[in-house]
């Protein structure tokens, strides 16, 4: 391993234990090792900034507004309450109404606008039906997961590593970019599968309701309401002591419990405990509230108390929502085909009908028809993942550049001599998986696509199933709560504590480990 292999191996691993400490937010830390690469001469400025141009990086923030304006429509809403039932139903019953419509939705939105509207309307209609909510809530989660796996757009990651492998196939032979339901083929089976084991045997290794919480049995004041805010990382108080922060002046909310790791804590118990992003909050709030932070990056509102809310627009403006949404999936689908390739190559100057065409017309649209705030876009666009994913970019070039991954991935090649391609890919999976577990899964996905691209040479097989297997791995994100956003608001909402989610989620990542490594190869063969 050359000396700048070595330095780039030594960055990446303060990178590494930066991203599971939490020492600053993902996009920062990725953001900072690109820039010491650039400084030690590992990448070149212009290398440095083209993931902030990748076509997959823009696509990911227009999916963003998108994503807002189908929430802000209120569509989704009215389809969770044609889900639940009207009356008590056994668990797995609800879970066999439930999950796989929350599957499709999330292989086209972001999973988070769809926990957070759904989380809330669970957890109130299995505290009515006197179900415990714990049983549902985590599979809420896993349901969107198993979802966004499924296309090219149902997870940042999937346009992460798409756009990486557009990059590569200018240089390496064999790799080529993912179509927008290409990854169904593997994603889907892995979803039925995944679904099935959270309805037969996930909820039986659910916990029941643990705890009573301030808002049981309690009426609130009138003009009052009970609300669930997760602190995002722009709340201004992190790292401050509540005693010395006054919410109540600063909000005009009260705040009545906190939630942080499965446990919960009171007024009187939290004077000395400082704010951390990721805490959930249970508020006792009024209508100004909401209106002036309901939207704020401070706070991600995970649940709401009122049982009928105001409808956000009316039925013919949500439905034209729900057709640009489907417009914008056909459009990109049809682009896809050869013969509309080979018009637009022939009839058009470069331009490509792609997801990144079509989501771009639909979000400028939906601004254009006021479907969501314009004056507060800014605010549903989350400006970390997007830095995060363009260093990602940056930092896997330097491990190119630098020869490092070549190196590791001849390292790896040559301990596991005399073992198939089936085991390097079933490492792959491994590699990627424990990565997202820890971190954020755009980071997983960009450390892991060096390394397989360059295991892929030394084996001489196609990169392709490798590929795949890394946007399968990046998104099984089942085992801790701090690799998903999704996680995290379920935790808060159910008072899950760390060991649910790996009790119930390691099943389900090795069954997407075995589902991959023996279906991946069939479709797209070493």
């Amino acid at each position: 391993m050359s000396g700048q292999a070595i330095f780039v191996t030594v960055i990446l691993v303060f990178l590494l234990i930066a991203l599971i400490r939490e020492v600053m937010r993902p996009g920062l830390v990725l953001l900072s090792g690109a820039v010491v690469f650039m400084a030690a001469g590992v990448l070149t400025g212009r290398e440095m900034i083209e993931g902030f141009s990748n076509k997959g990086m823009i696509t990911v923030a227009m999916l963003f507004l998108v994503s807002e304006g189908v929430r802000q429509s209120g569509v989704l809403e009215e389809l969770m309450v044609k889900l639940l039932p009207r009356r008590k139903v056994s668990v797995p019953r609800v879970m066999l109404r439930m999950l796989p419509s929350i599957s499709f939705i999330s292989a086209f939105l972001n999973n988070t606008p769809v926990v957070v509207i759904f989380a809330p309307m669970l957890k109130r209609w299995a505290e009515k039906m006197k179900v415990p909510a714990s049983k549902l809530l985590i599979p809420l989660s896993y349901a969107t997961i198993l979802g966004g796996m499924c296309t090219l757009i149902g997870t940042s990651t999937n346009l992460v590593v798409h756009g990486m492998a557009l990059d590569a196939s200018q240089t390496h032979d064999g790799v080529r970019g993912l179509g927008m339901f290409e990854l169904g083929m593997v994603g889907v089976p892995v979803a039925v599968i995944g679904l099935l084991y959270l309805t037969l045997v996930g909820t039986r290794l659910l916990p029941d309701n643990r705890q009573q919480t301030a808002d049981e049995g309690q009426p609130a004041a009138e003009g009052y309401f009970r609300v669930d805010v997760m602190l995002g990382s722009r709340f201004p108080a992190i790292g401050k002591k509540m005693g010395e922060f006054d919410f109540a002046e600063k909000y005009g909310a009260h705040i009545l419990e906190l939630h942080r790791g499965g446990e919960r804590y009171i007024v009187h118990d939290m004077r000395n405990m400082e704010f951390h992003e990721g805490d959930t909050l249970l508020l006792m709030a009024d209508d100004v509230f909401m209106k002036n932070w309901a939207d704020s990056s401070f706070f991600l509102m995970v649940s709401d108390s009122r049982e009928d809310q105001p409808q956000k627009m009316g039925k013919k403006l949500r439905w034209f929502t729900v057709a640009l949404l489907a417009l914008m999936v056909l459009g990109a689908a049809i682009g896809e085909l050869p013969v509309c390739k080979a018009w637009a190559a022939e009839h058009t100057n470069g331009m490509a009908f792609d997801m990144f065409f079509f989501v771009c017309i639909a979000s400028v649209i939906m601004a254009w028809m006021n479907i969501f705030p314009t004056r507060k876009y800014t605010k549903f666009v989350s400006w970390d993942i997007l830095i995060a994913i363009a260093s990602a970019f940056a930092i896997s070039k330097a491990m190119q550049n630098s020869g490092m991954a070549d190196a590791v991935a001849g390292w790896a090649v040559g301990m596991s001599r005399g073992q198939s391609a089936y085991f390097m890919l079933a490492l792959v999976f491994i590699i990627c998986n424990v990565f997202t577990e820890l971190m954020t899964n755009n980071a997983a996905a960009a450390l892991s696509f060096p390394i397989a691209l360059s295991m892929a040479e030394h084996l001489g097989v196609s990169p392709m199933p490798f590929i795949v297997t890394i946007c399968v791995a990046a998104s099984c994100s089942f085992c801790t709560p701090i690799g998903y956003q999704t996680n995290l608001i379920v935790q808060g909402v159910g008072g899950y504590r760390f060991g649910d989610f790996f009790k119930v989620g390691l099943p389900l990542n090795l069954i997407a480990l075995v589902v991959s490594v023996l279906l991946v190869p069939m479709i797209w063969p070493f």
